[in-house]
């Protein structure tokens, strides 16, 4: 990681990474709001079948589990010393955030509505219903919480990684202490958000609802 030009653009977000922070938290939660609360015209987002909004769903588990593991391995690999390696893996898996982002938000807004769990007492573990849907909820709300929670820290650590030497992060700024709470907070909540998916998806049945905001 190379730091930016002091007297470019770059210098003034490496001068001052929470601001930065900020105006990137305020645009991406205001997209997802907007998308969800109706403000972004539907017209932005192409109309999808139910049949593209399941590719979407597998396409986005797909993404979600390979920035999980190039987590995985980015952790280790600054353990190890290895700050090239981790770099690539940190920036790699924000990279595929954002285009996780983007699936996601087409498949909101262009989507013809919400997919909810369905549990019949032939599935697996069926005839305990109300467990596994408490269970599946629950790790859903997490998975969601910590989305949203995580934001800002990861983007702190991002910025931060991408303005500063290696050296300069080690001596100037908190990125190991925040990069430990971001990539800690960002793998439960992509787990989460994979075996929710699974369970949607695989091993029990789902129906699609129509969702007003």
């Amino acid at each position: 990681m190379a730091s930016a030009d002091a007297d470019g653009e770059g210098g003034v977000v490496k001068a001052h990474p929470r601001a930065a922070v900020a105006v990137l938290s305020v645009v991406g939660y205001g997209l997802v709001v907007g998308t969800f609360a109706g403000v972004v015209p539907d017209s932005v987002f192409p109309s999808l079948t139910e049949a593209q909004v399941n590719l979407l769903s597998h396409a986005i588990a797909a993404v979600n589990l390979v920035t999980t593991v190039l987590l995985v391995l980015g952790w280790r690999w600054i353990r190890e010393r290895e700050v090239q390696k981790h770099a690539a893996a940190m920036s790699t898996a924000f990279g595929l955030i954002m285009v996780f982002l983007v699936m996601y938000l087409v498949k909101i807004g262009g989507g013809p509505g919400e997919k909810h769990i369905v549990i019949r007492e032939s599935m697996f573990l069926g005839q305990y219903a109300g467990a596994v849907e408490l269970v599946y909820f629950a790790m859903l709300a997490i998975h969601i919480l910590l989305s949203v929670l995580t934001v800002p820290v990861v983007l702190y650590a991002v910025v931060l990684g991408w303005t500063h030497t290696p050296a300069e992060l080690r001596m100037e700024t908190p990125h190991a202490r925040v990069g430990r709470v971001a990539a800690a907070t960002w793998i439960v909540s992509l787990t989460l958000g994979v075996v929710t998916y699974v369970l949607l998806n695989w091993v029990y049945a789902y129906e699609f609802a129509q969702v007003s905001y």
